[in-house]
């Protein structure tokens, strides 16, 4: 590349520490990035790389340590300093105002006054040509989480950074959209454009990056060439320790537990999904995964089985044999339905309240009310010792029980809201994302607990974008496109490249196993 022909770093981090109360999240750091390098930042959950980000970035003030950038010493007061010296990042959590257009969030996060109809045309011309079309018009209420990180993307890219910072960008994209912006990351380092990228999806770091740093427990713990590594090595320098792999073994399934009957289900929503058609049984001891491209329906369908959205035919959902499309979310709880959310902040957890207090809210369910609540008295040392249970089984990084939500890094609070749901004994689980900005290690965690309560004789529906995943957890799986639901089939008897011929919309296309043999047995 052109840019790397300059010998001087575009940022350096000398000896960058941060320590809060509960834990050092950053011990020392060091860090080069050089012009046209795309910079991967690797480690686990907690390990510390999203506070390092923000550091350069001046959404958080180190405590010890100096900034260089490009030859001089800086102190980054904030993110309009950051933009200033030119640059920019895309957050793993989401900032956008729901109840305002693209054009309008983009306009509130630029550093200079555009109105949002001047706006437009931009954001337009900017998203198409990096492959990720936004609708400059759309309110974000209205658009699902792939479609959100979309305009996170592209209000970055806007800015014309000479640093960009990327903290799991491609986590809810579809595989056709993260090719697309790999091509245009690479064309913005063949400009002289720094990238520092954090993914725990190995094989793009890979594909795309040029040396990775690896942090462990807040520590610099190497660095490495990612083309010359495996993804286990990768990922063993991540943990520390040797990669942990789960096993779905074959088991006969038992009676019918979930069963969506005809649904259909209109949207109000100009943006939304209509659901057409769909038929579903999922059997308890088995895990179904429903694959599809972000917008398709997903979010409908979770609604509706969630009991956000009642039904007007009762019997359109039915859980443990009940109908229960009528059911509110605590009554369809009382069937022993447990729910993970795509969302996990406003939706799987409150973020101003502690773990505890988020137990409380979804544990109050027939298997534990009678230790969480009693005579309507909430227990607060069983509350407590529920919470720490998940904290302790899913090792979930933070100061106690007492920590409130949204102090978690995203990967450890999606082990909290996916361990807390196994934890309430379901009998009907349905899991949206399972793995969404979890590492590699505490994504094997999450998809064993959920193959064990599998092995329990719970029913699972498993909705996600990573088709390697379904492959690896799922009995059988289905397709969800344009609000229809494909038929479900073994695993054994399809492939990822059928599957991602269904995607399309096309479930006619005959079904033919491929010479790529799906593995679902092992990491």
């Amino acid at each position: 590349m052109t840019a790397m022909i300059q010998t001087h770093p575009r940022l350096q981090l000398l000896g960058v520490s941060k320590i809060y109360p509960s834990v050092v999240a950053n011990d020392q750091v060091d860090l080069t990035v050089m012009p046209g390098e795309i910079h991967a930042v690797l480690g686990e959950n907690g390990a510390g790389k999203s506070t390092l980000m923000k550091i350069i970035y001046g959404v958080t003030k180190p405590d010890a340590g100096e900034i260089i950038w490009e030859g001089r010493q800086v102190q980054i007061a904030s993110p309009s300093a950051a933009r200033k010296l030119g640059i920019g990042m895309v957050f793993q959590h989401f900032s956008l105002f729901e109840t305002l257009t693209v054009a309008e969030n983009i306009s509130l996060a630029l550093d200079e006054r555009i109105a949002p109809a001047v706006l437009a045309p931009r954001i337009r011309a900017v998203s198409e040509q990096y492959g990720l079309p936004v609708d400059p018009g759309r309110l974000v209420h209205s658009m699902s989480v792939g479609e959100r990180q979309r305009v996170e993307i592209v209000r970055c890219l806007l800015q014309n950074p000479r640093l960009l910072i990327m903290d799991e960008p491609t986590s809810v994209l579809t595989p056709q959209a993260v090719l697309k912006l790999f091509e245009s990351l690479r064309r913005l380092a063949a400009e002289g454009c720094s990238i520092l990228y954090i993914s725990h999806k190995l094989d793009e770091i890979q594909t795309l990056c040029d040396k990775a740093t690896v942090l462990r427990g807040g520590k610099l713990s190497g660095t490495a060439n990612p083309k010359q590594e495996t993804a286990r090595s990768l990922a063993e320098m991540m943990i520390g320790k040797e990669l942990p792999s789960c096993q779905l073994s074959p088991r006969e399934p038992g009676e019918v537990r979930l069963a969506i009957r005809q649904l259909n289900l209109p949207t109000a929503d100009p943006f939304g999904t209509t659901l057409q058609d769909i038929n579903l049984e999922i059997r308890s001891g088995e895990i179904v995964g429903i694959a599809g491209i972000s917008g398709n329906g997903q979010q409908e369908l979770l609604k509706a089985l969630s009991g956000e959205t009642l039904l007007a035919e009762r019997g359109a959902v039915q859980l443990a044999g009940q109908d229960a499309g009528h059911l509110q979310p605590d009554q369809r709880r009382e069937c022993g339905f447990c729910f993970v959310p795509e969302e996990r902040l406003g939706r799987g957890a409150v973020p101003d309240l502690s773990l505890a207090d988020n137990a409380l809210l979804t544990g109050y369910v027939p298997a534990y009310r009678k230790d969480m609540v009693r005579h309507g008295l909430i227990q607060t040392k069983a509350v407590r010792e529920f919470a720490n249970n998940v904290i302790s089984r899913f090792n979930v990084k933070c100061g106690g029980d007492t920590s409130h939500a949204g102090s978690l890094s995203g990967g450890n609070l999606q082990k909290y809201i996916v361990g807390r749901e196994t934890q309430l004994s379901p009998r009907i689980m349905v899991v949206a994302q399972p793995t969404w900005g979890v590492d590699i290690g505490a994504s094997m965690l999450i998809r064993q607990a959920i193959i064990d309560l599998r092995d329990a004789g719970v029913a699972i529906l498993v909705l996600s974008e990573e088709l390697d995943e379904l492959f690896m957890m799922s009995d059988r799986i289905a397709v969800i496109a344009d609000g229809r639901l494909s038929r479900a089939v073994p695993v054994a008897s399809t492939s990822i490249n059928q599957i991602g011929i269904w995607m399309s919309g096309n479930f006619d296309a005959e079904n033919h196993p491929s010479d790529e043999e799906p593995t679902h047995a092992a990491a």
